[in-house]
């Protein structure tokens, strides 16, 4: 087990003048760890596991618990695991364990006919035209989200902030406001369900039956029944305005109910698989994008000669043809903007990691992977990979700038994921997430409270622990 080590930390200080900004995150262990302490950090704190060899060797082969396991860092191992071959590598089986509780037969976790089913149904939600018409919708719910930090000096968590306000933003495009629940008690469950069930169990690790209770899971019973009800009450609501004839949206309940089973429709979904994605999309849909946000807030206040850079750019747009332009086409007009999100998704992406498991035996190259082997993709290591990234831990969006975006290779840039099952809504966070940008830090700066030094942890999301304690000021 050389790839596990006694971890040290980066400390995320201010940086000197000129140099920029390397933000905390685990330093990469030294030293192996057993089975106990391995099983300790993996429920912790997952990305306070990854050694030296992750950051530095194209992929490592590990045994974990009696289970060969190879990380995969090789930009063209991932194209063969995720393009070239995925139907030899389904989800990991730990993977699944952590998630199926959660989503059941959603679109993260459903696999075979389920999978195709629902992705088909889903997919003409996503097409651009649909994306395009949610921009509006995106730029009203901003909007009227910045009008809470109308008091100068509002000291706030702005990792709370954005989960609310990614929320609204889903409320209004894929349900037409017409979602369930309080936006409030929402965001409080959200934390609650990722902090129990989004995390793996001891268990998971050591293989136990399913039929053994996980600690995790019954933690968080009570924050899956509330989302269960949510959208229960939802689709309901509009199942009853359907049924009586009236003319609803043509948004994503809308079109997960036409898709629903029926005698004319033997292949449509079930009620319960409509359930499933809908809390799919509720959840995990808005809470990575939450998350990015949050992060890229942060580093542009850790950055100033950077944020400069993004500030300058927005209001220029604004004070020109911002004004008129739709804003579906402000994702084209705002690259820099774009590049810091960019940037934080690479520092913290949202999804950390991508877990898959061999059903036969394969070669790539002179790697022999057998049956049953687990197969980690890491964003998180490979976007700090030593041989693909110059200064890898520091801050710098100009590797995403224009003129730079096209020397990054498709795989080792992984937000959101690639293959088949790449993510369904990339397309849809990035114009959400810069609409969301140029709104924000066109009337406000953010800086952080105090020395706080926000710590990097894997639940479902890469998240900040303790928030993001703000200062948000008018500009």
């Amino acid at each position: 087990m050389t790839e596990l080590t006694v971890n040290s930390f980066s400390n995320g200080g201010a940086n000197p003048a000129g140099q920029p900004f390397v933000p905390p995150a685990p330093v990469p262990r030294k030293n192996p760890v057993g089975r106990l302490e391995l099983m300790r950090v993996v429920y912790r704190n997952p990305l306070e596991l990854w050694g030296e060899p992750s950051y530095n060797e194209p992929w490592v082969e590990v045994n974990w618990i009696g289970m060969r396991t190879i990380i995969a860092n090789d930009p063209a191992l991932i194209r063969h695991v995720l393009v070239e071959n995925p139907q030899n590598y389904p989800m990991g089986t730990v993977r699944q364990r952590v998630l199926r509780p959660i989503l059941r037969d959603g679109l993260l976790t459903a696999e075979g006919i389920t999978w195709r089913r629902s992705r088909k149904a889903i997919a003409p939600v996503f097409t651009p035209r649909h994306i395009h018409g949610f921009a509006d919708a995106m730029l009203r719910s901003a909007q009227d989200f910045t009008t809470r930090y109308q008091i100068a000096g509002t000291v706030t968590d702005v990792s709370r902030d954005m989960t609310l306000l990614t929320y609204d933003i889903l409320a209004e495009t894929l349900f037409s406001g017409e979602i369930a629940g309080d936006p409030k008690e929402f965001a409080r469950q959200t934390d609650r369900l990722f902090e129990t069930m989004g995390r793996v169990d001891p268990f998971d690790l050591l293989g136990a039956p399913d039929w053994l209770p996980r600690l995790t899971q019954l933690r968080g019973r009570r924050s899956l029944g509330f989302f269960r009800s949510i959208v229960a009450q939802t689709i309901q609501l509009r199942k009853d305005r359907m049924d009586r004839g009236e003319r609803v949206p043509n948004d994503f309940l809308t079109l997960l109910l036409q898709a629903e089973t029926s005698p004319d429709k033997p292949d449509g979904l079930s009620r319960d698989e409509i359930e499933d994605n809908l809390i799919t999309f509720i959840g995990a849909g808005h809470e990575t994008t939450a998350r990015a946000l949050g992060w890229t807030l942060y580093l542009l206040a850790q950055a100033p000669s950077e944020r400069a850079i993004v500030e300058a750019e927005i209001d220029a747009f604004m004070a020109g043809e911002g004004r008129d332009l739709p804003p579906h086409q402000w994702l084209e007009k705002l690259p820099l903007t774009r590049a810091a999100f960019e940037e934080a998704m690479r520092l913290y992406p949202p999804a950390p990691s991508i877990n898959r498991e061999a059903l036969a035996d394969d070669q790539f190259g002179d790697l022999n992977i057998r049956a049953g082997t687990a197969v980690i993709v890491m964003p998180w290591t490979i976007h700090r990979h030593r041989k693909y990234w110059d200064n890898p831990e520091a801050f710098i969006p100009a590797r995403f700038h224009p003129q730079n975006r096209d020397k990054i290779d498709r795989f080792q840039y992984l937000p959101f994921g690639a293959g088949p099952r790449v993510c369904i809504g990339g397309s849809f966070a990035m114009q959400e997430a810069v609409i969301a940008l140029a709104v924000l830090l066109s009337k406000h700066r953010f800086d952080m409270v105090g020395d706080a030094k926000p710590w990097p942890v894997q639940k479902l999301t890469t998240q900040p622990k303790n928030g993001l304690l703000m200062k948000v000021t008018p500009r």
